[in-house]
């Protein structure tokens, strides 16, 4: 399978967001990804349903939805009438995850669950069977742009052990510093799908910079 790859809107033109979704949409990339901060979960505020909303009018791929607030159990519905096709949550900001996953399923999307780079992934053992997406952060989440933590390596080869010693099907998606060498060190170790924002949308052309992405195999 070759790799997936998920370009972050975040680091868009948001006063030209609609050419960069069809930027997106006519490149190689798979997914459409989406970051919503509440400021309280993390130190900042991105956009909500409105913006996700007007984003699946125009998206041909998957929207890659990922809620970094507290309580996401209290926007599911919402963000599946808004368009979401994955949905991922973090395992910090959810007191009931396994009754999250199983509602996100419920509305016909898939699941996924994020780690924060101080999260082992020890603590999805119980539950890796029913997710459809680990999302591992190499970075601190909350702002784009932020250098790639080389740790999200040896967590990337325990998530992928994990997976194969429960015969879950889980892709391993890894988020924060995604450029051409981290990429690769990701891909090698394990990993499924990138996202990348600033490394993108910062090029001189976007649609090539996803096509190298794209090339990336262990």
């Amino acid at each position: 399978m070759s790799t997936i790859v998920s370009p972050s809107m975040l680091s868009a033109d948001f006063l030209n967001l609609g050419k960069d979704v069809n930027m997106v949409n006519e490149s190689q990339a798979d997914w459409i990804h989406l970051d919503i901060m509440d400021g309280v979960f993390v130190p900042n505020i991105s956009y909500g349903l409105p913006v996700v909303s007007q984003i699946k009018k125009v998206a041909t791929k998957p929207l890659d939805v990922h809620l970094m607030i507290v309580r996401p159990e209290r926007y599911i519905e919402a963000f599946r009438e808004a368009g979401a096709d994955i949905l991922t949550v973090h395992l910090e900001a959810s007191t009931h995850l396994h009754r999250t996953i199983q509602q996100i399923k419920s509305c016909g999307m898939k699941a996924g669950v994020a780690l924060n780079p101080h999260t082992p992934v020890n603590q999805l053992e119980d539950i890796i069977q029913d997710i459809d997406v680990v999302l591992i952060m190499s970075v601190n989440p909350g702002f784009g742009g932020q250098s790639f933590i080389p740790q999200a390596l040896d967590k990337v080869k325990k998530l992928k052990q994990l997976i194969c010693t429960t015969g879950s099907n889980s892709l391993i998606e890894v988020d924060g510093g995604v450029n051409l060498e981290t990429g690769k060190q990701l891909v090698s170790a394990g990993a499924n799908a990138l996202v990348a924002g600033s490394f993108v949308f910062k090029s001189d052309n976007p649609a090539a910079t996803i096509q190298e992405l794209k090339k990336l195999n262990a």
